[in-house]
């Protein structure tokens, strides 16, 4: 058994936690990874409304027992999302872990902390990991630029970022960008980690609600096979490299430059949905990080977390004896 910080607060028996992915999140994906001893995340905002989610949670409590959290990313966006409304709705349905991440997130983090909450807060540089620190979070979850989706603009990876934060941060930090096997795991518990946040990984699984179609194509794809758009917005996206994120790129690589309406269509939210429950991987833009190289195989959940455990055991007792025999 492998007990770290984060398994003792937030109840759970490994130390992995099933990322918030839009269109992914949903109650039978978090209700396994949540039964098979991680920590499952609702994305609250796949969810229409503050009362889809009340539903959702209901749902994912009728598959399991365990502790599950919700996740609420505020990112730049024409409409705003109600993220307070979503916000209250999961507090009254009775959520006491969240995962957070994106803009300005104080008064999200200081109405979690009023109501006795666990908040993991995501940041993808140590200076906004210190400033989330001082807001009162929990744990802070640390991206390097390895992730899928948003890894800030500063391009910084996870060795160099885990291993400022062991020396810089004072509560417990998770590793999140890169982390797909045991090696990513037993590697981030070397560099200070609690645990280890997967996304990816997880959108690769059985119960993972994302066309088989997509599955098949992660097994089939290697790290290569992902690219950054919105680079010249600055506000970068690591996307699996199709059709659609490559004509993006050219746009924004035209000498005028590009403005977000010279591609607001071909990166519409409804098409990436789309390319999960048609299984087209070229319909529209969707998010994959470089992990897409270490998976091999589409294992239910439990099937996994069961292999992250017990490899990760194999790898850090195989460490010991490495250590010691080098004394010798």
């Amino acid at each position: 058994m492998i007990v770290t910080p984060l398994t003792k607060l937030l109840g759970i028996r490994i130390p992995v936690v099933q990322g918030g992915m839009q269109w992914v999140g949903l109650p039978k994906l978090v209700a396994a990874v949540s039964e098979a001893g991680g920590l499952g995340v609702l994305t609250a905002l796949t969810q229409p409304s503050p009362d889809a989610l009340r539903i959702a949670i209901r749902d994912t409590r009728k598959l399991t027992t365990k502790p599950f959290g919700v996740n609420i990313t505020l990112l730049p966006t024409i409409n705003p999302p109600d993220y307070e409304g979503y916000a209250r709705a999961a507090v009254e349905e009775g959520i006491k872990i969240f995962e957070t991440a994106g803009n300005n997130p104080g008064p999200l983090i200081k109405f979690f902390k009023s109501q006795g909450c666990i908040v993991v807060h995501k940041c993808t540089t140590i200076r906004h990991a210190k400033s989330a620190e001082r807001l009162g979070v929990d744990v802070l979850s640390i991206d390097g630029f390895e992730c899928a989706g948003h890894p800030g603009e500063e391009d910084i990876g996870g060795l160099v970022l885990l291993a400022r934060a062991a020396k810089e941060l004072k509560v417990p930090y998770i590793a999140s960008g890169g982390i797909a096997d045991a090696r990513g795991l037993a590697g981030a518990l070397a560099l200070g980690a609690a645990g280890v946040n997967m996304g990816t990984r997880f959108m690769c699984t059985v119960e993972s609600p994302i066309h088989h179609n997509i599955k098949e194509k992660i097994v089939a794809s290697t790290e290569q096979d992902t690219v950054h758009i919105f680079r010249t917005l600055h506000n970068t996206a690591r996307v699996f490299k199709n059709k659609v994120a490559l004509e993006v790129v050219a746009i924004e690589r035209k000498p005028a430059g590009a403005k977000f309406e010279d591609v607001r269509d071909l990166v519409s939210g409804n098409r990436g949905r789309m390319v999960y429950e048609n299984g087209d991987p070229d319909y529209g833009i969707w998010s994959a990080g470089i992990t897409i190289g270490l998976i091999h195989d589409i294992p239910t959940c439990a099937e996994l977390l069961k292999r992250l455990e017990s490899e990760t055991e194999e790898i850090i007792n195989g460490l010991h004896t490495t250590v010691l025999k080098s004394h010798l």
